[in-house]
């Protein structure tokens, strides 16, 4: 590192320490009205919030964003309308079949929580990672924007309190919600040291991101094999996997795929920021 680097890099310790301290304290105290109030999250209001705030920031995210590309204002409104009004039917779907009990065992013959898992990801990622208006948007956006939002997954420490209270197997709850706490905390601290314009930093980015993915990837494969169906391949002793209910049951139908192109987003951002630095 530089001494130009060093210089504007350390203003920023103290930022990240300081970020990664609150969020250490919010998770915390979460995971205690969790575990204390077993009632609150089955209410589904902690859910409806954070998803509800989670779509604001993205539908005033990409507006800025767009903001600051060189495609006329036609241009930007359609791309807009595009992305929200999609996005939205697709939380709408996750939403009402989630509360209808689709997803639930039996509930039909066929895969239904996989597919809403796996289908997103598979049609989705081609057309963010190919796109050239969501390269122009990449390009004008800050490469912070897609990652310090991916702080609530701090929630995901819903999985450890389930397992302290036994309503979960400990096989799966414990590195599921471990990932998704660690992924959490880290993307302020990670987004403020990008934000530093480092080197240091952008690998930092390319290291969350992809640990975050890894997260899923255990946790998906693991909630498969243990869960009651086609796919079942482990049955755990003690409590068994229930998580195919609402509210819980979002959290696999919806937030883990949008999560996923999120990481898919932000890692197409570094590597584009990348290549246009060493030309």
């Amino acid at each position: 590192m530089n001494s130009d680097a060093a210089s504007v890099a350390a203003p920023a310790q103290p930022a990240i320490r300081l970020g990664l301290m609150w969020t250490v304290l919010f998770t915390i105290l979460w995971t205690w009205l969790i575990y204390s109030l077993p009632a609150l999250p089955q209410s589904g209001f902690p859910a409806l919030g954070v998803r509800l705030l989670a779509h604001g920031l993205i539908a005033l995210g990409l507006w800025l964003g767009l903001e600051n590309t060189a495609l006329t204002p036609e241009q930007r409104r359609a791309t807009w309308l595009v992305v929200m009004v999609s996005f939205t039917l697709w939380a709408a779907l996750a939403w009402t079949a989630s509360i209808n009990g689709s997803f639930r065992t039996g509930a039909s013959s066929l895969p239904l929580l996989p597919a809403a898992i796996l289908l997103p990801v598979i049609v989705g990622t081609p057309v963010l990672m190919l796109s050239k208006r969501v390269g122009q948007l990449l390009d004008a956006m800050p490469a912070t924007w897609l990652i310090a939002p991916q702080v609530y997954r701090i929630f995901g420490s819903q999985w450890l309190a389930y397992w302290l209270r036994g309503v979960l197997p400990g096989v799966w709850a414990l590195p599921a919600g471990a990932g998704d706490v660690l992924t959490g905390l880290f993307a302020v601290p990670v987004a403020i040291a990008l934000a530093a314009g480092t080197a240091e930093g952008r690998t930092g980015a390319i290291f969350w991101n992809i640990f975050g993915l890894a997260d899923f990837a255990v946790a998906i494969a693991l909630g498969m094999a243990m869960s009651p169906g086609p796919f079942q391949l482990i049955v755990p002793d003690g409590p068994s996997m229930a998580i195919d209910t609402f509210p819980n049951v979002l959290t696999p139908a919806f937030v883990v795929p949008s999560s996923i192109l999120l990481h898919a987003l932000s890692l197409r951002q570094l590597r584009r920021r990348s290549r246009t630095e060493a030309v």
